[in-house]
């Protein structure tokens, strides 16, 4: 994946985040995720080297000994955002450019896998219909049999999709309330939603036709 941050620019927008108080180098890591929607997430590797450059640049500081103590702004770090002022505003509304275009992109390409599945399961449906109509082969055909049969296995597949959306409801339902507890859900997440939702119910209708 191509950096969402230009040269020196993730050095200064972890100053930024530091602005609000202490935090863990994975706090950090999650505040970043969080800013661009669940869209981008930097590694470990990417974030701790730059935090202990800024630690040997006096910008930052350990608030207690140990290789897991959170990390807090010196007055010299600052110092240097009240000089950079200008550059974090800039910054930020790069990052809200770069939110919008991931989050369409991503949009698209869900849209454009969901149209795929769609077609597959119109073709799965209509060959399903056809061997329907041309019944059992090399044995009497009975209509009546073959209605009965017909309703009885409609029955059991009507069943079977309420049992997998009840459970689907349910599982996303709580992923949503963990989620909601530490603020993650974001609007990314509910066009994500819409979108995928919105074609499961086009795909799933085509079958019935």
């Amino acid at each position: 994946m191509v950096s969402v941050f230009a040269h020196g620019e993730l050095r200064l927008y972890l100053l930024a985040l530091l602005a609000d108080g202490p935090r863990h180098g994975y706090e950090l890591i999650t505040a970043l995720s969080d800013r661009f929607g669940g869209t981008y997430r930097p590694s470990a590797g990417t974030v701790y080297p730059r935090l202990a450059r800024l630690e040997e640049e006096g910008l930052v500081r350990r608030t207690a000994s140990g290789r897991t103590s959170p990390y807090e702004l010196t007055d010299v770090g600052r110092g240097e955002l009240a000089r950079r002022a200008d550059d974090v505003a800039r910054l930020e509304r790069g990052i809200d450019d770069t939110v919008r275009e991931r989050a369409q992109s991503l949009r698209d390409d869900v849209a454009s896998s969901m149209q795929g599945l769609r077609a597959e399961l119109a073709l799965a449906a209509q060959e399903a219909r056809q061997e329907a109509r041309r019944g059992p082969r090399g044995t009497a055909y009975d209509a009546r049999d073959r209605g009965r049969q017909a309703r009885a296995a409609s029955n059991r597949a009507r069943r079977e999709v309420d049992a997998m959306l009840q459970a689907f409801r349910d599982d996303l339902r709580a992923e949503l309330r963990r989620a909601d507890a530490v603020d993650s859900v974001t609007r990314v997440t509910v066009e994500t939603a819409r979108t995928v939702l919105d074609s499961a119910r086009a795909a799933i209708r085509a079958t019935l036709r």
